[in-house]
């Protein structure tokens, strides 16, 4: 892999080795089930000033949701509360995934295909990716450095939550030396990576859910029938409805197969013998996965008015697979059903008025934008409360 300048340590974080087993367990310290578990009342915090800024400015659904997943993985990570608009954080974290989201498209660049041109000068023709590289390598060094500056600053003058950062130097304070060192790499990359990857690639999911919800009113339908069953209209649905709320799930499970948020489908080298539907494939055989989205259909996953178990589960390779898997997929999961379960049960999503049957199929057929990260392009839908007790859930926070 061809190193660019500005992102040698996504690059790194990519490979294998002891650098990312050591970088690996820092993230499973803080993402694992039990981790997950200890986030809940944050995520639903700010999950209830998100459907109040749907009540108030709900033609700004697409910030709205940017600043939701911004302002929960930046608490988590740096102990920072950001600001309703203009965030500089938000920003940085934006800077650097636009950085990473266009710089590592594949095939964008020639060198790709000829890497001796990595040898020539910046100022080159056909060097372009040099000097993009090189402004990217001070937006990811901003990224990595200002929110962990800001921190520390924090906690010198005691006014700090508890986060990532301070979980970190809590250990990091008792070593010495080049130790100590590699660990403020560690610590600094990890964090990092969960704030900017955090803050961007479950927000293109349920910018995804929006736009299906607003083009498939019969599946709305469905699964607000079955919350009005199972939750009620005396407060919002919560984890423990998981397991009472199979078509809501199945509307989850659909969506991530529908809409690949990073559809790289990177290829996997088997290490051993398998099969598939009586068909050998040896050891050693190059495997690229499917991830071509069809027909939004969540009863796929369902039997008898239960999730069918035999049908397979979309999360086990949405979030990648074998030794690349995310990290970060027990939060992401838990994020989704928390919110496409209160937003389905408070509000209406509807198409814009006037916008024919033949406009919303062609929206459903999903039109994404360019890059690593897959996102719908821009859209329009009408959200409303669903009625008056909707509208006091939402405002009472219950």
């Amino acid at each position: 892999m061809i190193e660019l300048g500005g992102f040698d340590w996504v690059l790194t974080v990519l490979r294998y080795g002891p650098w990312w087993r050591r970088h690996r367990r820092a993230f499973h310290r803080f993402f694992n089930v039990n981790a997950v578990a200890s986030y809940h009342s944050l995520q639903r915090v700010q999950i209830v000033h998100f459907l109040r800024r749907l009540l108030k400015t709900p033609d700004d659904f697409a910030e709205h949701i940017r600043h939701l997943f911004a302002a929960t993985i930046t608490r988590i990570a740096y102990g920072t509360e950001i600001k309703e608009k203009d965030d500089e954080f938000v920003r940085l974290a934006e800077d650097g995934l636009l950085a990473f989201n266009t710089l590592l498209a594949p095939g964008k660049y020639l060198v790709e295909l000829f890497p001796s041109l990595r040898f020539v000068p910046a100022w080159c023709p056909g060097a372009k990716f040099k000097r993009e590289a090189a402004r990217a390598r001070v937006t990811v060094r901003n990224v990595l450095q200002l929110p962990w500056a800001h921190t520390l600053d924090a906690m010198s003058n005691g006014s700090v939550k508890n986060s990532m950062v301070t979980a970190f130097m809590e250990h990091i304070v008792q070593l010495h030396g080049q130790e100590a060192v590699q660990e403020t790499e560690v610590a600094q990359n990890t964090v990092a990576v969960a704030y900017a990857a955090g803050a961007d690639t479950t927000l293109s999911s349920i910018q995804a859910f929006f736009s299906i919800m607003a083009s498939c009113p019969e599946v709305q339908r469905k699964a607000q029938a079955e919350l009005d069953v199972v939750v009620g209209s005396t407060r919002l649905p919560d984890s423990p409805d998981i397991d009472a709320l199979p078509y809501v799930s199945a509307v989850i499970k659909e969506c991530l197969r529908w809409h690949t948020v990073v559809p790289l489908a990177v290829p996997h080298r088997l290490i051993e013998d398998d099969e598939y539907r009586g068909y050998l494939i040896p050891k050693g055989t190059l495997v690229i996965p499917n991830v071509c989205p069809f027909d939004f259909k969540p009863e796929r996953f369902m039997k008898d008015g239960r999730l069918d178990p035999d049908i397979l589960d979309p999360s086990e390779y949405a979030f990648g697979y074998g030794r690349r898997i995310c990290p970060g997929q027990q939060f992401a999961q838990s994020s989704l059903f928390l919110i496409v379960s209160t937003v389905l049960h408070t509000m209406s999503i509807t198409s814009p008025e006037g916008e024919d049957a033949g406009s919303r199929q062609l929206r459903a057929k999903g039109k994404v934008s360019d890059g690593i990260i897959s996102y719908p392009e821009p859209f329009d839908c009408v959200i409303t409360p669903r009625g008056l007790w909707a509208e006091t859930l939402v405002l009472n926070g219950l």
